[in-house]
């Protein structure tokens, strides 16, 4: 998910500098977003992946 987020991004910065500022914005909104759900889970399976099997 981190790497669609950096994906995003990338398109983000390319169509700003091409001009496209509507576009360019849409991208970041989305990689902003995926990134964060990517942090979240990333954190959500740290913590549950410590847990002693039982």
């Amino acid at each position: 998910m981190i790497g669609w987020a950096l994906a995003f991004l990338v398109f983000g910065l390319i169509a700003g500098v091409l001009g496209f500022t509507g576009i360019a914005g849409m991208a970041t909104n989305i990689a902003w977003i995926l990134f964060v759900v990517g942090l979240v889970l990333a954190i959500v399976f740290a913590i549950v992946g410590r847990r002693p099997r039982v």
